[in-house]
């Protein structure tokens, strides 16, 4: 046989091989698809009025054939939280996604870099002092926004300034994170009862603050954002070599973390804008992901989202149980599933180690 041939054949067997392992990750991605649909349908048929599948899809697909009690309790009052559900979970899915690749840590999450705590401070000054725009609808929303942005906005110069450095965004989040962890308790400190007790709740989290005139807001966020991860997935997935390697393949590493750290900010903000603070999607749905389907963007970060979603979904899903008619904030439910997980990753790499 000439060398040719046999370089022909191993050419063969290699795209076999590259073709079995994309195909696998491709059907998991489509499985996960199937199954966020399946929660989603859950967690519409969840609630005190109870309603069968059958019920829920017909509603969904003919509201013109459904009951008008059936149509309001599904399209007014569960599809927007059940909506907003599937958008923050993979808003802080991706951004958990990134967050871990451009920092090279795999305890990241979006809300390292203390936005989440930005956000609470922006809501609170509102919420007890009223300091912000003149009330509105979206007052407390643009104010949890503008804070954290501002929280981004620093991070991101001294970012710049000291060239990117993955060390330095880390420790300036940390920093930020305690600084706004100060200001909120003092905030607190300094409010009523009642302005103390409104400031927790939007702290603890809630889907049930969801409107149809917010969710296109984190529809294009989603969207938009998740477009300009997706077209760096080759660069991002070459960061798991090393900046040098990165670097010596043509990527802009520097540039490369500071427009993905934009990202995960505008991303994160708009989320926790809308919803208080949600824990611990973003830590454990890339984890998921990365067990299933390792460290290639193209799939990822699509798992990423996806994974993101159906905790979410899921977890909105349990907080309907757990209080049937009363509004569960869903970050609780969150924090006592991602613990456990987190602990579970923990041990199971500290077996590895021996």
């Amino acid at each position: 046989m000439s060398s040719e041939s046999c370089d022909a054949d191993r050419k063969t067997a290699g795209r076999e091989v590259y073709s079995a392992i994309t195909g696998r990750k491709v059907l998991l991605v489509s499985i996960c698809i199937a199954l966020l649909f399946a929660f989603f349908i859950i967690d519409l048929m969840t609630g005190v009025s109870g309603m069968s599948a059958g019920q829920v899809l017909e509603t969904l697909f003919y509201p013109d054939q459904a009951g008008s009690a059936a149509k309001t309790i599904v399209w007014s009052i569960r599809l927007p939280t059940a909506l907003m559900a599937v958008l923050v979970g993979a808003a802080l899915g991706m951004a958990g996604a990134e967050m871990q690749t451009i920092l090279d840590n795999p305890l990241a999450d979006p809300y390292t870099l203390g936005i989440s705590t930005a956000a609470a401070f922006g809501a609170g000054l509102f919420i007890v002092f009223g300091i912000g725009i003149p009330a509105g609808t979206y007052t407390v929303p643009i104010n949890a926004f503008a804070f954290s942005l501002l929280s981004c906005f620093m991070i991101y110069a001294v970012a710049k300034a000291k060239s990117a450095d993955r060390n330095t965004i880390i420790l300036t989040g940390i920093a930020m994170l305690f600084l706004f962890q100060s200001m909120v308790s003092l905030v607190q400190y300094l409010g009523s009862a009642q302005q103390q007790s409104s400031l927790l709740f939007w702290m603890f989290g809630s889907l049930q603050r969801a409107t149809w005139g917010n969710i296109p807001i984190v529809f294009a966020a989603v969207v938009l954002i998740g477009i300009l991860f997706m077209a760096n997935s080759w660069k991002l997935t070459s960061l798991k070599l090393g900046d040098g390697k990165a670097t010596s393949l043509g990527v802009n590493v520097k540039n490369l973390r500071r427009k993905i750290l934009i990202g995960v900010s505008v991303l994160t903000s708009v989320a926790v804008s809308f919803t208080g603070t949600i824990g611990f999607v973003g830590l454990v749905g890339p984890h998921i992901s990365r067990m299933l389907v390792g460290d290639d963007h193209r799939y990822f970060l699509p798992l990423s989202a996806l994974m993101g979603a159906m905790l979410l979904s899921v977890s909105s899903t349990i907080s309907k149980i757990v209080s049937p008619g009363l509004i569960f904030p869903i970050g609780i439910i969150t924090s006592l599933v991602g613990v456990p997980f987190f602990m579970m990753l923990i041990l199971k790499k500290r077996r590895a180690a021996y």
